[in-house]
């Protein structure tokens, strides 16, 4: 019987999700596999995180994809993109917290790519006058990362209802993004 990888990977994500310490052997239980067989087809947990992270990325470029960035104003499109990301949050909140991805010249070019696709809609909001212009594209974007990872880390804990996610993230990021309009 051929190992289901993209059910493995998912079991790993969603246990990893609610207990970032979890160990292979509670990764295989999850996954319904032996630790063995889990260690052939991830030689450690370094594996297994690299496999999520391109899984993670896969699922952010879909979720860029659905949003339609490119249409209607900036702060619209920032709302349709937290909302079609919500059901990789908790992913990508694991992720954020894994250092390893993020150091040195070992980071997946997939992410720098992702921060190209978000920062061109906060340019594109700053163009229009839309949003502010003293916060920088690459700010908002990690902002938005950061809001994310933390917005999913309260609907995990039960803090923050799954149906408010949308809202508290994007209404949070663009309330302080949203330039003001003086008042004649």
């Amino acid at each position: 019987m051929a190992l289901d990888r993209e059910h493995v990977l998912r079991s790993a994500a969603a246990l990893l999700t609610r207990k970032s310490t979890a160990t292979m052997d509670e990764v295989a239980r999850a996954a319904g596999i032996s630790r063995a067989t889990l260690h052939r087809h991830f030689a450690g947990r370094d594996a297994l995180v690299r496999a999520l992270e391109a899984l993670g990325i896969a699922e952010c470029e879909a979720a860029l994809d659905r949003a339609r960035l490119d249409e209607g104003p900036a702060s619209e499109a920032v709302r349709r993109l937290v909302r079609e990301i919500q059901p990789a949050a908790g992913l990508l909140a694991f992720l954020y917290g894994e250092n390893q991805l993020w150091e040195g010249d070992r980071q997946n070019a997939g992410w720098p790519a992702l921060d190209t696709r978000i920062g061109a809609v906060f340019q594109r909001g700053q163009r229009d006058g839309e949003l502010r212009i003293d916060l920088t594209p690459a700010w908002l974007t990690e902002a938005l990362y950061g809001l994310i990872a933390s917005c999913a880390w309260a609907t995990l804990d039960g803090r923050v209802a799954s149906r408010d996610f949308p809202t508290m993230v994007a209404e949070l990021l663009l309330g302080g993004a949203l330039r003001q309009r003086e008042e004649s």
